[in-house]
């Protein structure tokens, strides 16, 4: 399982420890992800989701994931997550023509 965020994308960062004598020594970042479930309320069900802390207050900032992904271009999301995107704004659009 890579570690990226599914929201975001996100990934690892690479960096130097370096010492008190100024050694430096390659290092990984990694982000923190975590598993949440995120609820979907066009599509009135909820998704299990790897997103990493940044992207969860990005998605609860933007007032939901059905806002976030609309307004989220899909070149920085995960084909899963392009998936559901799709479904969220098709979803939309059938109730906004039915009204």
């Amino acid at each position: 399982m890579s570690r990226i965020c599914e929201l975001t994308g996100k990934g690892r960062q690479v960096g130097n420890n370096v010492s008190h004598a100024n050694n430096k020594t390659k290092r990984t970042f990694l982000p923190n992800l975590q598993n949440v479930t995120l609820i979907s309320d066009s599509l009135e069900r909820s998704v299990r989701l790897r997103v990493s802390t940044h992207g969860l207050r990005s998605v609860e900032h933007n007032g939901g994931l059905d806002n976030w992904l609309v307004k989220t271009a899909d070149d920085k999301l995960s084909p899963r997550v392009r998936r559901l995107k799709r479904d969220i704004v098709k979803k939309q659009r059938t109730v906004e023509a039915a009204a």
